[in-house]
């Protein structure tokens, strides 16, 4: 039995996902959480085999929320399941150790097919998104400034361009309001941009920015 790690901030997705895991043999949900911040607490109370992690909720996020995990529960695996598919998202998630990268236009058989892989020891990539991964990296020329952010610029970005204040990021990532300034601002010279507003724009221009809540 695969025991299943539901993180996700929207009832409806949660339900969701049980509902279609629950029709497949060998499969079972054991906890649903709501944050990063309850995901972390119950892997180290009852360490599940697979986590499914949306990016995207309130708090530290998935992507903080996963490279915790990686780093007190690593017998957990983690997928990342999320609407952000156009790199550097994937390969950021797939560097900093989640087991698998999903996203949510994913069918039923495609969870449980990256489940039961992550589960053997394997890694999971939409054949799509690891075509497109590949052939990023013969580019000559590096077309998407977000790329050279790193894995704390790339996660404060998210959650600017979400709406997020400097105070509220300062006490969900547990850092001053300092240290989220100087990253901010060394993301806006990289991007070339002065200002939130402007960033973003860029984002949604690159791809990196969901309009719409999945």
């Amino acid at each position: 039995m695969i025991n299943i790690l539901l993180v996700d901030d929207h009832h409806i997705v949660r339900a969701g996902i049980r509902n279609i895991l629950s029709t497949f043999k060998g499969i079972k949900v054991v906890g649903e959480c709501e944050t990063g911040e309850e995901a972390i607490k119950f892997c180290r109370e009852h360490e599940p085999d697979v986590v499914l992690m949306d990016m995207d909720m309130p708090g530290i996020g998935g992507f903080e929320a996963t490279k915790k995990i990686i780093r007190f529960v690593p017998s957990v695996q983690v997928i990342i399941l999320t609407g952000h598919t156009e790199d550097p998202f994937p390969t950021k998630v797939m560097q900093m150790g989640a087991a698998g990268f999903l996203t949510k236009e994913a069918g039923p058989d495609e969870m449980v097919n990256a489940i039961r892989a992550v589960n053997s020891g394997q890694r999971y990539l939409p054949p799509e998104i690891a075509q497109k991964m590949a052939l990023n990296q013969f580019k000559t020329v590096d077309d998407n400034p977000f790329n050279g952010l790193s894995d704390r610029e790339l996660q404060i970005m998210v959650m600017i361009t979400r709406g997020d204040k400097v105070p509220d990021i300062s006490t969900r990532l547990d850092l001053s309001t300092k240290t989220i300034n100087s990253y901010r601002y060394r993301m806006f010279e990289k991007l070339g941009v002065s200002n939130d507003v402007e960033l973003t724009h860029l984002a949604i221009r690159h791809g990196m920015l969901k309009t719409e809540k999945i």
